[in-house]
């Protein structure tokens, strides 16, 4: 039998809990072999669960490792980017071609780095880019420890399930 047609059951079975007709052996019978269904069900569920979370926790493991991999290669290309680079320099030779490859020492595109040096009260508003505040949900979650306002209030937590 399917979870949702057990949960039909049930809910059928609360109903008969309040018709005088129905037998009290009858009635524990038929709670006793419900929730044994339910509940082999909900091991099934678990046992599915759990081999999903060891799945889960494989392919983690897996990424985490193809992760420090690409770094890995990531920073060894860059330093013999770099050493090739400065190479170049030194010897002065900052283009040149190959029967392979083109090489070329070139600035970067884009926007020029911008550096601020003064403070920011030094620079006109105008040049500003204006912020919203931002509401301090530490304090507020503080203040409301304390008293009640009108302009918060905390919600209640949440409910899941937790499979042991």
């Amino acid at each position: 039998m399917k979870l949702y047609e057990l949960t039909e059951q049930f809910l059928a079975l609360q109903d008969l809990v309040y018709d005088p007709e129905v037998d009290d052996q009858v009635l524990q019978d038929t709670m006793d072999g419900l929730w044994g269904e339910i509940e082999e069900k909900a091991d099934g569920y678990a046992k599915i669960i759990k081999g999903m979370q060891g799945d889960i926790e494989a392919l983690k493991a897996e990424e985490n490792r193809l992760v420090a991999r690409r770094k890995a290669l990531e920073n060894r290309q860059q330093a013999l980017k770099s050493n090739l680079e400065a190479n170049m320099r030194e010897i002065g030779k900052t283009k040149f071609k190959t029967a392979l490859f083109s090489f070329n020492i070139q600035k970067n595109g884009g926007l020029q780095p911008l550096v601020i040096d003064g403070l920011l009260e030094d620079i006109p508003g105008k040049y500003l880019v204006p912020q919203s505040p931002v509401p301090n949900n530490e304090a507020i979650r503080k203040l409301l420890d304390e008293k009640q306002v009108d302009w918060a209030h905390l919600e209640p937590r949440g409910e899941s399930l937790r499979i042991r």
